[in-house]
C-alpha cells in the first residue's frame, strides 16, 4: 500500500467527485442489495481496495498490517481536546495495556465506558479504534477505557474474552479513582468487541452479578454460527465478507468451541435482565440481521433497546469516517446517542410502549 498520508490526500480528492462519476470509476451502475443502496464512496473504495487474491491465502500477520494501513489512511483525526493516558490492568494471564480517554468536559455522573475494538479477535488494536474512542469520550462526556486484549491465533478463544471481562471488572473496581462514579461502568465495542460487551452481560447474569449501565454495540458479532438472510445477501460485501468472516473465525476459535456458548454467541443466551442497549448496524454487512435480531430479542424480554441501521454503509464504517462524509455523520450520531444513553434519556424513551421518535430508532 502507498504512503497512507499520500493515499489519504488522493482519496479525499477523488471521493469529492459527484456520485455518478464515482460509480462510473467503480465500473458503473448502482450496488443495490436487499432493498439497500451502497453509498457511492464506499462503492469506489470497495473497487479500489478489495484484494484480488482470496482471503484464504492471507496470513494473520498480513491481515493485521493491511488493516492497520487501511485505517491509518481512512480514519478521521481524533479530537485534540481529549487527553489520552496509558493504563496498566491486571489481566488473567499477563498485564494488559489500555488507553483511558478523558474528554475536555467530563460529566461526573457519567459511568466509565469500557470499549473493545473490532477485528474478529485476530486483527485490530488500540490504534485502529483510537479515533472512535476519542470521539465517544468527547461527545459522550465520559471516560472511555479501551483495553488491548490477546489476539488469535497466538491466543485463541476464550483468551480475548477473558481479557475483556477482566478489564471490565478492573474498571468497576477503579471507576472512582479514574474520575467516574464508583462501582458503575458501561460496556461497548465494535464487531467482535460488541460481542465481548454482550457476552459480559451474559457472564454477569450467570454469576448473578449486577449488569453494566449500558451496552453500546456497533455492527455486533453476537452469533458465530449465524445463517440469517444477510449472510447470503451481503456475502461478498467489503470490508467484511462471509468468506472473510469464516477465515478469521477459523483462526480465532479453538477446536472445541461451542457456538451456543454465550461468550461467543450472546444472541443465543437468555437475555432477560441484560443491560439496556444501544445497537447500531450497517446495511451492507453480513452481520446486519444478527444485530437486529439481538435488539428484537432484548426488547421481547423487556430490556430497553434503541436500534439504528445505517442502510447505505458497510461493516466497520467508523474506520472510514475520515474519507466518507456519511460515515462521519453516523459516528457523530452514535456518540450523541451514547451521551443520551448515559443520561438515561434513550432508555426512558425505549421503555415507553409503542414509542417512535422521528428517526424510528426504537423497535
Amino acid at each position: 500500500m502507498a504512503d497512507p498520508a499520500i493515499q489519504r490526500l488522493y482519496l479525499k480528492s477523488v471521493l469529492s467527485l459527484p456520485p455518478p462519476v464515482l460509480r462510473a470509476l467503480s465500473g458503473g451502475g448502482v450496488i443495490w442489495r436487499g432493498g439497500r443502496t451502497l453509498d457511492p464512496r464506499f462503492q469506489f473504495l470497495w473497487k479500489a481496495w478489495r484484494k484480488p487474491r482470496g482471503i484464504a491465502s492471507v496470513t494473520p500477520e498480513e491481515a493485521r498490517t493491511t488493516w492497520a494501513e487501511m485505517v491509518e489512511t481512512a480514519a478521521p483525526r481524533a479530537p485534540t481536546t481529549v487527553r489520552v493516558e496509558t493504563v496498566m490492568i491486571d489481566g488473567p494471564a499477563s498485564t494488559l495495556t489500555a488507553r483511558l480517554y478523558r474528554p475536555s468536559t467530563l460529566d461526573p455522573a457519567a459511568p466509565v465506558l469500557v470499549f473493545f475494538h473490532d477485528g474478529a479477535g485476530v486483527v485490530g488494536d488500540l490504534d485502529t479504534s483510537h479515533a472512535l474512542c476519542a470521539r465517544l469520550a468527547e461527545c459522550g462526556q465520559c471516560l472511555v477505557l479501551a483495553p488491548a486484549y490477546r489476539l488469535a491465533p497466538e491466543h485463541r478463544f476464550p483468551a480475548g474474552f477473558d481479557d475483556a471481562f477482566a478489564a471490565y471488572a478492573w474498571a468497576l473496581e477503579n471507576a472512582e479513582r479514574l474520575g467516574g462514579p464508583p462501582g458503575l461502568a458501561a460496556v461497548g465495542g465494535q464487531s467482535i468487541g460488541a460481542g465481548f460487551a454482550a457476552g459480559i452481560c451474559a457472564a454477569l447474569k450467570a454469576e448473578r452479578q449486577p449488569q453494566p449501565v449500558l451496552q453500546l454495540l456497533i455492527c455486533p458479532l453476537v452469533d458465530i454460527a449465524d445463517e440469517s438472510q444477510s449472510m447470503q445477501t451481503y456475502a461478498d460485501a467489503w470490508p467484511l465478507s462471509a468468506q472473510a468472516l469464516k477465515w478469521v473465525l477459523g483462526w480465532y476459535l479453538s477446536a472445541d468451541a461451542d457456538p451456543n456458548d454465550p461468550r461467543l454467541s450472546p444472541l443465543r443466551a437468555d437475555v432477560a435482565g441484560f443491560a439496556p442497549a444501544l445497537i447500531v448496524t450497517a446495511g451492507f454487512d453480513p452481520l446486519a440481521d444478527q444485530g437486529e435480531s439481538y435488539a428484537r430479542k432484548l426488547k421481547s424480554k423487556g430490556v430497553p433497546v434503541i436500534y439504528r441501521c445505517y442502510d447505505g454503509l458497510p461493516h466497520a464504517f467508523p474506520e472510514f469516517a475520515g474519507l466518507v462524509p456519511c460515515a462521519e455523520v453516523a459516528c457523530t450520531e452514535i456518540a450523541g446517542f451514547l451521551r443520551e444513553g448515559l443520561e438515561g434519556r434513550l432508555v426512558r424513551a425505549a421503555a415507553l410502549p409503542d414509542h417512535q421518535d422521528s428517526m424510528s430508532l426504537v423497535i
